[in-house]
């Protein structure tokens, strides 16, 4: 009996061990659950994997025919390619040649160049293809170059461009009018910031307002202030949802650090709204409302277009009862829900997404759109989480400044913005908003089909994506016919078409005419071809075969 004793000891204190440790295994596996099943959902994964993938490119030998097409196919595509690296080369000679010549100087023009097409292709696609990154002049819908040509715009100006470049030209020319008394004098207040604080508290039926410089900046502090007020951890956010690029929130490819309090979970799964009710270290909820055009998928752009599997799944009624339910979870945890509006705001209405999907948050971010084009980053939020110190305790405090915070030119503009935003005849607009769009879209759609187009497209009201119907290596070659038909794409190419609010139907029809014509052109120079049985999944294998063979010299 005495040797057991010790057995029997070491037994109970390895099942009170267990015991112990059994609900953090529970909660763990609850974590795991909850993140989406792709690498969008698995940073550290995702992470490790861009780490493996070599690099290789095609030679002008391969490049055509790197789907195993036949020699005609691949001759009529290098044709195809070759005739609008010509047009390019005719059409745009100003803009290309300032663009190489400062390209060496500035390190975002050589990563979006660099990123505008897979990076098997990219190296041929900048020789040949290599586009203008300048502009010289806008007006309606429509911009133009530096060789004198004329594109429908398409880029949005990254969500700024809701009401359109001449409204925006005014905002900016009427701010600096009232600005220029005062002039760049930082620190003091312009008064017309008074207007624009109660203006913002009542479209966003929040209590305060903090200014900061951009919209990355203003979803840092958002964060920051929940993570002061609820004393907790950890920001959740959503499976290839974009909230700016600092660290916190871009946990996978594209940060060199990893962060440690983020939580990358599945949008619309009932899996994360049990670790939002089980665990007690998340401080807040970051939703981009823009995801419901594309739940748990990165930002489409045309450097990850390997395939047609692409797509658009927006669900206006699905999306605002999943944001409901989070709604409902965060208020009975004390979890911080915060909207980042900062690309989608005042576009959907002019209350913002609160407004359009009838869902309230604890604090809101907005940016870009908001100063009439001019940078800025603005949070609302519940007074008791917009605080920046303690009473009972004077040094603990949440510390958060900026230079340009306030400017006083920004401040004017945002005034001229939110007082044409006020108008009741300004606000006609939104009427029918999205009908106007869905009709836009869906007559767009038709005409692709009637015409065996392999290409459609989706939308959240102006907002639209390109996806594919066939499975293809090629899709990414559209921007390049779009942008020769004078659609002008920002460097993500079809990924993202924003549309200003002021396109009339004849503006629309233009841009369908056009859009149309390039698809037929691509179409015609064999781009879609695809042997029968050709799926997305043996375009991935095929991909991962190439890797190998690059990875290990075969």
């Amino acid at each position: 009996m005495e040797t057991s004793l010790p057995i029997l000891s070491l037994s109970a204190a390895a099942l009170a061990g267990a015991a112990a440790a059994f609900p953090k295994i529970q909660a763990r596996i609850a974590l795991s659950r909850a993140k989406h099943r792709s690498l969008t959902g698995h940073s550290k994964m995702s992470k490790m994997v861009a780490r493996l993938v070599p690099h290789y490119e095609f030679d002008i030998n391969e490049f055509f025919h790197s789907d195993d097409a036949p020699s005609e196919i691949a001759t009529q595509r290098q044709d195809g390619f070759f005739r609008l690296a010509g047009l390019y080369q005719d059409r745009y000679p100003k803009g290309r040649a300032l663009t190489a010549e400062v390209s060496d100087r500035i390190s975002d023009l050589q990563f979006t160049e660099t990123y505008r097409v897979p990076f098997q292709y990219s190296r041929l696609v900048r020789e040949h293809l290599n586009t203008s990154a300048f502009m010289q002049a806008s007006s309606g819908v429509t911009v133009t170059d530096l060789d004198g040509n004329v594109f429908y715009d398409l880029t949005g100006s990254y969500g700024v461009n809701i009401f359109g470049n001449d409204f925006y030209k005014e905002c900016i020319v009427e701010g600096e009018k009232r600005a220029h008394a005062l002039g760049p004098v930082l620190g003091p207040y312009h008064p017309i910031i008074a207007d624009n604080v109660k203006r913002l508290c009542d479209i966003s039926g929040l209590d305060e307002v903090s200014f900061h410089m951009s919209g990355t900046e203003a979803v840092m502090q958002a964060v920051r202030l929940a993570r002061y007020h609820t004393k907790r951890t950890h920001l959740v956010r959503f499976a290839g949802s974009y909230h700016g690029w600092w660290g916190e929130v871009q946990p996978g490819v594209g940060n060199p650090v990893s962060p440690h309090e983020t939580y990358t979970l599945a949008e619309m799964s009932e899996k994360t709204l049990h670790v939002l009710r089980t665990r007690k270290d998340i401080a807040c909820v970051l939703v981009n409302p823009l995801q419901a055009l594309h739940p748990n998928s990165n930002a489409p752009g045309d450097s990850a277009l390997v395939d047609s599997s692409r797509s658009s799944k927006y669900d206006r009624a699905a999306y605002t009862e999943w944001l409901k339910k989070l709604r409902e979870v965060c208020t009975k945890r004390g979890i911080v829900l915060i909207f980042d509006e900062v690309f989608v705001g005042f576009r959907l209405a002019a209350g913002g997404a609160q407004e359009y999907f009838g869902v309230k948050a604890d604090m809101v971010t907005y940016g870009k759109s908001l100063a009439g084009g001019l940078p800025v980053g603005v949070v609302c939020g519940r007074k008791d989480l917009m605080r920046r110190f303690r009473d009972d305790h004077p040094a603990d405090i949440c510390f958060a400044r900026g230079t340009f915070n306030s400017h006083p030119y920004v401040m004017t503009a945002m005034d001229e913005f939110l007082s044409r935003l006020a108008s009741p005849n300004f606000r006609s607009i939104y009427n029918g908003l999205e009908e106007t769009w869905n009709g836009r879209a869906r007559a767009l759609n038709d005409r692709l089909a009637a015409q065996g187009l392999p290409v459609r497209v989706g939308n959240v009201s102006s907002i639209w994506t390109v996806s594919y119907t066939e499975p293809s290596r090629y899709n990414w070659m559209l921007q390049y016919y779009l942008r020769a038909e004078g659609l002008a794409l920002s460097w993500v190419g079809t990924g993202r078409l924003i549309f200003s609010l002021n396109y009339t139907d004849a503006d629309f029809t233009e841009v369908a005419d056009r859009f149309v014509a390039a698809a037929d052109k691509m179409k015609r120079d064999g781009w879609w071809w695809h042997k029968t049985g050709l799926t997305n999944k043996n375009i991935k294998r095929q991909i991962l075969k190439e890797m190998a063979a690059a990875k290990f010299g075969r």
